[in-house]
């Protein structure tokens, strides 16, 4: 069963409690019981619906390409376009303010950094649909990766990634700095590849809809690497 079918059944078979649940229970026409959400990919799914929603509303506008944008990083269907819009409508209606909703995806995924990762991989995305990353949604995706436990250092390294104009200081796309030695340099990289391969992601309970998010990054990456071995006169298969 896709993702969208899963979430059009989670108010009848699945369940959680808070800001979470009650979204859940409200898309559902009931509360639901506050028990554990048995399936990962409604979790992560639900969890962005509700996190991009609030985050759609910070700079005070809510854009057609912001909506678009989220309708990519999920492929939603045309067929559950209207079902998604109305959980997106009632999340951002919603009184629980977003501090509510990150609070409780950061203990669903307490000691899993890398999910937490992928959905502020997957807000950064909707930030940037519009051309213009408001300071107010930088000031949201900061808030919110603070109450996911990320330090600023690593703060400044996810957003280099998805931000052009960062782009320019490769080190910091990877989460290091220049005085790495050439073999550190490899393992770094080697280990944000396996990361965010498509396939760690699927195993970790991203849904394979958000795939295509997962290669944007990871050419990032690559081209980050890539522009690190020029500097330094290597080649890829030297090290």
């Amino acid at each position: 069963m896709s993702i969208w079918g899963k979430i059009a059944g989670a108010g009848v078979g699945l369940a959680v409690g808070g800001p979470l649940g009650a979204l859940v229970g409200a898309v559902a026409g009931h509360l639901v019981i506050d028990r554990a959400l048995a399936d990962d990919e409604v979790v992560f799914t639900v969890a962005l619906i509700a996190l991009s929603a609030k985050m759609a509303k910070a700079d005070g506008e809510v854009t057609e390409a912001e909506i678009r944008a989220f309708e990519e990083v999920l492929q939603v269907p045309d067929a559950e376009r209207a079902n998604v819009k109305r959980v997106y409508k009632i999340a951002q209606q919603d009184v629980a303010g977003f501090q509510a909703y990150a609070e409780q995806v950061a203990k669903i995924y307490r000691g899993k950094p890398a999910v937490l990762e992928d959905v502020l991989d997957a807000l950064f995305h909707i930030a940037k649909a519009d051309q213009i990353v408001h300071p107010a949604e930088i000031e949201y995706l900061r808030i919110v990766a603070d109450i996911f436990g990320f330090s600023e250092v690593e703060f400044a390294r996810i957003r280099a990634s998805h931000l052009g104009t960062d782009r320019t200081d490769p080190y910091l796309v990877l989460g290091i700095t220049p005085s790495i030695s050439d073999e550190d340099l490899k393992t770094a990289y080697r280990r944000l590849v396996r990361e965010n391969h498509p396939d760690t992601l699927i195993a970790r309970g991203v849904p394979k809809e958000f795939v295509a998010i997962a290669n944007e990054k990871l050419a990032t990456i690559n081209v980050a690497y890539e522009k690190i071995l020029r500097q330094r006169g290597l080649t890829a298969g030297a090290l």
